[in-house]
């Protein structure tokens, strides 16, 4: 007698069908998994025949096979003992195997019977939801998997309750869907005294998605207005808060089904390796530059990152997603990051202080820099030099225009920019290319000459070039110009990368 029960396997953002099949044949008594499961799906053994027992129930002395389908696609997690004591009840006869067809199941399961959580379960009630079945999931996540409209959500405590629930005998209410967390006020721009120069910078970096640099000394502010750009960029819309919250859930981050509309903000220590800032490990995960999809990836002390941590983000910043090689498994997570970065103009940081800087300057400013690879910096669209603040500009009331005001003109920038590429899906400049730069970013008779002096005296790369275009239709955007000039032009060039200082 075989009963079956689907559940899924995650690869990425992608979970694919599995066939849990159960079968009870004559023979010494044995329970053994098949089908290439990891540790934790072969330990599941142990935890469904305690779980059973709890209930009162044990295993009939038979040889017992639990065979997941298909048998060469990776198993892993712990999410498989729910799907494997399901499918073993409905051999034994204690459940209808009928009605277990018509439903996917993720779960771990404890060993006193209790449903506990495991990741990505709003992946699961998306499939399911394709699947046109429903879902049996731990109640702790059932507000996570109603996010996935559409389709019935069992989400039980514990065993028990779950299989009386299934033959009738009680009822287990439905889930409540997920609450929408409120935007949580991070720092206002009016708590940054001076640093004119950098603010526009920031500005203009929100409206069109552009990448960030920041450079200047010690005690400058350059972390105070990175912390202070979640405050100006616009809320995710509701599908983007769902393509976020799929990340989230996929590592587990996603608690009681709260699906925030911030825009997530991760600023991982120069500590970080290269499997947490891309992904990867033993059993594949996102990393922080997946889980500031949509987002802000905030790197302080750049030249601090591990040269090659820091070069195997430069594939991420052009694509917008990551891919993830393994022997066993081809993973591709998104990562379409907005990357703020800062460092010191030296090791010491008083680089353009004669009275402070360090005996090695001004070759110590070349050694350190150059600990960043040229290729990554050229993949930076605004570099902006923040000078320090004056005791003086310290004791100055706050400006008077703060978060509120510069939210508002980059929601008007962004929200232009969603109309123009809503056919090719395209959110922001930072994503323009090809024909759409051709069409809405090329300048004017006089920006146009100004560009091609300045692409021949910078040296300009293709990339470059096509950045810096980019940030110019951001500028005339906020300026709310139709056609990029020659002063867009001329700001974006300021914001382009020079030479070390001597």
């Amino acid at each position: 007698m075989v009963a079956l029960v689907r559940t899924v396997a995650y690869l990425g953002l992608e979970a694919r069908s599995v066939e849990v099949q159960c079968q009870l044949a004559s023979g010494l008594p044995r329970f053994s998994v098949v089908g290439l499961p990891d540790k934790a799906v072969s330990e599941s053994r142990e935890r469904v025949q305690a779980a059973l027992a709890a209930m009162g129930l044990a295993l009939p002395p038979k040889r017992i096979t639990v065979n997941l389908s298909p048998a060469d696609l990776p198993k892993d997690g712990s999410h498989y003992d729910l799907p494997i004591a399901l499918a073993l009840l409905g051999a034994m006869g204690v459940v209808d195997r009928e009605q277990l067809v018509d439903f996917v199941a993720v779960g771990e399961l404890a060993l006193d019977g209790r449903i506990v959580g495991s990741p990505g379960v709003l992946l699961a009630a998306m499939h399911a939801s394709e699947a046109e079945c429903g879902l049996i999931c731990p109640a702790a996540q059932g507000a996570e998997a109603r996010w996935a409209s559409g389709i019935p959500v069992i989400a039980a405590p514990d065993l028990v309750s779950l299989l009386g629930h299934l033959k009738g005998t009680q009822q287990l209410s439905a889930p409540q869907l997920g609450e929408v967390e409120e935007m949580v006020p991070g720092p206002d721009l009016k708590q940054v005294k001076g640093q004119e120069t950098a603010k526009r910078a920031l500005e203009i970096a929100a409206a069109g998605g552009h990448n960030l640099l920041m450079s200047g000394p010690p005690g400058a502010g350059k972390s105070l207005l990175a912390a202070c750009l979640p405050g100006i960029l616009p809320p995710l819309t509701p599908a983007e808060a769902l393509e976020v919250s799929m990340v989230q859930s996929v590592a587990g981050l996603l608690e009681g089904g709260r699906i925030s509309r911030s825009r997530p903000f991760r600023a991982p220590h120069h500590s970080a390796s290269m499997a947490a800032l891309t992904g990867g490990g033993l059993k594949v995960r996102p990393g922080e530059v997946s889980l500031a999809h949509l987002g802000v990836l905030f790197l302080d002390e750049l030249p601090e990152f591990q040269r090659p941590v820091l070069d195997s983000l430069r594939q991420p910043l052009e694509t917008g997603k990551v891919d993830v090689a393994r022997a066993n498994a081809h993973v591709t997570f998104p990562a379409r990051v907005q990357l703020i970065a800062a460092m010191n103009p030296c090791r010491c940081g008083h680089l353009g202080d004669p009275s402070l800087a360090c005996s090695r300057a001004p070759k110590c400013a070349a050694d350190y820099q150059s600990k960043v690879s040229g290729p990554m910096l050229d993949r930076i669209d605004l570099h902006v030099e923040v000078e320090p603040v004056s005791a003086a500009d310290l004791a100055l009331p706050p400006p008077a225009e703060g978060s509120a005001e510069v939210a508002a003109r980059v929601a008007a920038a962004r929200a232009l920019q969603g109309r123009r590429g809503e056919e090719a899906g395209v959110r922001t400049n930072a994503e323009l290319d090809g024909d759409m730069l051709e069409r809405f970013a090329t300048p004017d008779e006089a920006g146009r000459t100004l560009l091609m002096q300045a692409a021949e005296a910078m040296r300009l790369s293709a990339r470059s070039y096509v950045r810096m275009l980019r940030v110019a239709r951001t500028i005339a955007d906020l300026a709310h110009s139709k056609q990029v000039g020659r002063v867009h032009v001329a700001e974006a060039l300021s914001y382009r990368r020079q030479a070390p200082r001597a």
